[in-house]
């Protein structure tokens, strides 16, 4: 089944611009504007919406909740629900603390790890939406409180890093979005053989 909905998670407000957990919305706000979208305002699902009509008869959302994190799947679910795209139609993009800044990963299965959103998410889809994963780590320090760490600023190194990513962010989501799962998550896996697959 190809994918019909496309969520950044992160918190909104400018308090939280450029802040580790929001890094997922980032990457979808700039594959947003890529593509010449714009966002609108949708109160009734708690959300900021897309709409991409990539081909003649064929339509894909692009979704910011607005709910804050921790309850992300609230308003994907009402969303999802209204439009009628299942949970195995849904890629969620996100920030990965179990993974190297600058990598990326993409799962369907797993625990949500200690993130929230992806918690919430299978709370209110269950389990079967797409990831990408977008890495963080690793905790510096390590004996950072992690609530501090994930809601904390990247350094202006890091923000340079991302910056660097930014195109490979945008091709593996791509890549995600025109090829089928297994083949992109064999090759956007591959690419990080370094990394060991926690979720």
């Amino acid at each position: 089944m190809s994918i019909s909905l496309v969520a950044g998670l992160g918190n909104p407000g400018r308090d939280y611009a450029d802040t580790r957990h929001n890094l997922g919305w980032a990457v979808v706000d700039e594959f947003a504007r890529r593509q010449g979208l714009s966002w609108q305002k949708a109160p009734r699902f708690d959300a900021e919406v897309a709409r991409w009509d990539y081909a003649p008869g064929r339509t894909r959302w692009l979704v910011k909740p607005l709910t804050f994190m921790n309850e992300s799947g609230a308003a994907l679910q009402s969303f999802a629900s209204f439009h009628q795209v299942p949970g195995t139609a849904i890629l969620a993009v996100h920030d990965d603390l179990a993974i190297e800044l600058g990598r990326v990963k993409v799962s369907t299965t797993g625990s949500a790890g200690g993130h929230n959103g992806v918690a919430s998410l299978l709370e209110h889809l269950g389990d079967g939406f797409i990831r990408y994963r977008l890495g963080i780590g690793p905790k510096e320090p390590p004996q950072m409180d992690l609530k501090d760490f994930v809601l904390g600023k990247f350094t202006p190194a890091q923000l340079s890093l991302i910056t660097q990513q930014l195109d490979h962010y945008l091709q593996g989501l791509t890549l995600l979005l025109e090829s089928d799962v297994a083949r992109a998550m064999n090759t956007l896996n591959r690419r990080d053989p370094n990394e060991t697959d926690q979720t």
